[in-house]
């Protein structure tokens, strides 16, 4: 589950992480009031505009924006607050602003020039461990440090049996060229990040920018968090910071019928039980000539309700030109299935589009007859190749 900037930032601050301090508004006339107490809290003449939305790049698309007075707070704050802000990471379509977190300016001048860098935690799958990827270059897209200059970016892996080490944290600080009481500074910080990571059950913490000030002070300017679903149970109070204005509405409501659902842009809707049996199916569409239109896995115990969630969720969806149910009866037995398919069509009414079954496993031939004798316009096969060729069929039609 991915969050705000502003939120990530509460959680970095309440497990010890230095954070560039802001108010979140939604108005620009709380941008105002936050601007005011930011004045009166942390001295912050000039405050630092940031457009809330779950994507990076935002100061691309003039999402980011530094106000030198209250006049200024009040018309960018306005010029944000409403747009469609459009960033590498959004798409053209853009993601709707409805809030800005007003932040204090950290960029003053001191005795020593200030230095961005970048730093994440996160989950390497193929060590099965947790590393710290950091790099001099903040404050740039990583992706473009990768490739031009991969000499720059770093790793350090966290072993599960001792956790970060001293010596660990030591190292990346002198990695990133600090010295005295900054160098000092970053082992805190280091320390307090990979503390959040695993205390909030997190699959990402990056932090870009990662700011060394002018008098050498280490704080997050940035905070970029992905928690991991599957851990937040035991976190009602970060699971409550979820915006679902910044997801797939189809998503959405997917997840309210427990149905594992990502949209995709292709013309045939799948239905599937099972991850792995609907990755398979999506590579069966594309044999088949067609183009998957989603992922859509409603898990091991499928009946007529969860089937008719799924058909109202493909068909909000107007590029599907055909329906490949394909469920591999091991849990649930097939005729059942195939019963709840009959039950969830004659519910919804008319479906515009072809649908094609697949059902095997335990009683997949007793499945079958359901289908073929239901007098509804579906398809039935027991064998995948059956079921790719009648994708073939119906798109041809």
């Amino acid at each position: 589950m991915n969050i705000h900037e502003y939120q990530g930032k509460a959680i970095l601050k309440s497990f010890g992480v230095r954070v560039q301090e802001g108010i979140v508004a939604d108005t620009a006339e709380q941008a105002v009031d936050a601007a005011k107490k930011l004045k009166v809290d942390y001295n912050s003449d000039w405050v630092v505009i940031k457009a809330q939305i779950h994507a990076g790049g935002r100061g691309k698309g003039g999402g980011v924006k530094l106000a030198k007075n209250l006049e200024e707070v009040k018309e960018k704050a306005g010029q944000i607050i409403g747009m469609q802000l459009v960033t590498p990471q959004t798409g053209p379509e853009g993601k709707l602003v409805s809030k800005v977190l007003v932040a204090q300016d950290v960029y003053y001048p001191g005795e020593s020039e200030t230095k961005e860098f970048y730093i994440s935690v996160l989950l390497d799958r193929s060590r099965g461990r947790n590393i710290i990827m950091y790099s001099t270059e903040g404050g740039m897209d990583i992706e473009e440090v990768a490739e031009h200059t991969p000499h720059l970016i770093f790793k350090e892996e966290i072993d599960p049996k001792v956790g970060l080490q001293g010596f660990q944290a030591r190292k990346i600080a002198f990695n990133l060229g600090l010295s005295g009481d900054a160098f000092k500074d970053m082992i805190k910080f280091i320390a307090a990040l990979c503390k959040a990571y695993e205390g909030t059950d997190s699959s990402m913490f990056e932090i870009n920018p990662v700011l060394k000030t002018s008098d050498n002070k280490i704080l997050a300017v940035d905070a970029k968090v992905n928690l991991d679903d599957n851990g937040l149970f035991r976190h009602p109070d970060y699971a409550a910071m979820r915006d679902t204005s910044e997801e797939d509405p189809t998503e959405v409501e997917a997840s309210k019928s427990n149905l594992n659902y990502v949209k995709l842009d292709g013309n045939v809707g799948c239905m599937v039980n099972g991850a792995g049996l609907a990755m398979a199916t999506m590579d069966i569409i594309k044999l088949a000539g067609g183009e998957p239109a989603n992922f859509l896995d409603v898990g091991g115990t499928a009946n007529a309700e969860t089937v008719k969630a799924g058909f109202n969720i493909i068909l909000s969806d107007p590029n599907v030109k055909a329906i490949l149910i394909n469920i591999f009866g091991g849990i649930v037995r097939c005729d059942r299935v195939a019963q709840g398919v009959i039950d969830a069509y004659k519910e919804i009414g008319n479906i515009p589009v072809p649908i094609i079954v697949r059902l095997q496993g335990t009683n997949a031939v007793e499945a079958k007859k359901l289908i073929d004798e239901s007098g509804l316009k579906v398809y039935s096969a027991i064998l995948l190749k059956e079921a790719a060729a009648l994708v073939t069929k119906v798109l041809e039609e």
